[in-house]
């Protein structure tokens, strides 16, 4: 079950930038955020109380997996507040 996607610009330490599409779904009951680059790599994170998390046999730096995951806490975040306001 696909819940939402949203598009993430990710500044590379090379000094190039590269687009990630995030796409929030579901895995065996767990609630995931599936990335995919644009070189057809895709990492699975997950979120473990406030700790984001990446699949074991994933290898994405843990700074960029702490940028995307608070980029994903701000956009819950924002929806959470737009439901409650209506």
């Amino acid at each position: 079950m696909q819940f939402a996607t949203m598009n993430y610009k990710l500044s590379l330490a090379d000094g190039t930038t590269q687009v990630v599409q995030i796409i929030a779904t579901t895995f065996k009951k767990l609630k995931v955020w599936k990335l995919h680059f644009t070189n057809g790599k895709e990492i699975m994170l997950y979120k473990a109380g406030s700790e984001w998390l990446q699949r074991t046999e994933d290898y994405l730096e843990q700074c960029y997996v702490t940028s995307i995951g608070a980029y994903i806490d701000a956009l819950e975040s924002n929806i959470s507040q737009k439901k409650l306001s209506l």
